[in-house]
């Protein structure tokens, strides 16, 4: 499970020739388009729909035609930063370290939502309460499923909170897999095709309140200290004149809904150093971001 160059780049080609064909092709930005960016935590098109409000208010106060992209992976929409591809765009905690240090981002703002009024959320591991999974030593010798390598909650939190308890992530399961998004996850736990999974609290209360699971068929076996929330970014080229307009105009986007963090109160300004804790967490993993590229 250890993450290298060839994992990190894995579907980045497919990735930015889908971003190539959605947004023209061109690396050079229309100086009234402003170029989004988004993780798949879901699928691309209900991501699309999660955000479209906040994309449209975007578009209204910021006087740009916005043009959302989700990528096939997290380091799809890395790559697509690094290569002037998007303007700004929607990062998980860990992706975005990886993409300061590989792509230059700079994150500059942070959804805080009605329902919980912080900027933070948890990483949990679940399992069908049918399994009779109740402690993390218990996971040895079964099935298990992460979400993405250079995911926060889906992959690198779980795994060095389940290091930290004593669990061989390694050697204690008996098959791995990467899902590709938290949802995936969810519903590969419910559906019996892996025993456990990693996944974010605020995506599976999201699939709790869509219906697609029951949240009384679940056990939570493990859960993470707070995780600082994820940010948005912009690339350190884009111009002092629209990051100005960006963060004025995100500052002022209030009660629309916000993917899966729910209603939102608005967008605080955040900086790098709030994701110093990530940069810890990776480094307790012996994970070098530098040559992650």
């Amino acid at each position: 499970m250890k993450m290298t160059r060839k994992a990190w780049l894995h579907g980045a080609a497919a990735s930015l020739a889908l971003a190539a064909a959605g947004m023209g092709g061109s690396a050079m930005a229309q100086s009234a388009e402003l170029r989004v960016g988004l993780i798949p935590s879901e699928d691309a098109q209900a991501m699309i729909r999660a955000s479209q409000q906040v994309m449209d208010q975007l578009a209204a106060k910021t006087g740009m035609k916005v043009k959302p992209f989700v990528a096939n992976d997290y380091n799809g929409v890395i790559e697509a930063l690094r290569s002037g591809k998007l303007d700004i765009a929607y990062l998980g905690p860990f992706s975005y370290v990886l993409a300061n240090e590989v792509a230059g981002a700079e994150a500059f703002a942070v959804a805080v939502t009605k329902k919980t009024g912080r900027s933070s959320y948890q990483s949990m591991v679940i399992a069908r309460k049918d399994k009779g999974l109740q402690a993390v030593e218990q996971l040895k010798g079964h099935t298990f499923a992460f979400v993405d390598p250079s995911s926060t909650s889906g992959h690198l939190f779980p795994k060095a909170g389940l290091m930290a308890m004593g669990f061989d992530v390694d050697k204690g399961f008996s098959r791995v897999i990467f899902s590709g998004s938290h949802d995936a996850s969810i519903m590969a736990v419910a559906n019996n095709k892996v025993d456990a999974a990693a996944v974010a609290d605020r995506i599976f209360d999201s699939a709790v309140k869509k219906g697609l699971v029951k949240r009384e068929d679940f056990t939570v076996i493990w859960h993470s200290k707070p995780i600082p929330e994820s940010p948005m970014v912009w690339r350190k080229s884009l111009d002092a004149a629209t990051k100005q307009k960006v963060a004025a105009a995100m500052a002022e986007i209030k009660d629309l809904p916000w993917g899966d963090q729910g209603v939102l109160n608005g967008f605080a300004a955040t900086n790098d150093q709030a994701y110093d804790v990530v940069r810890q967490t990776a480094k307790a993993l012996n994970l070098d971001l530098g040559k992650m590229k």
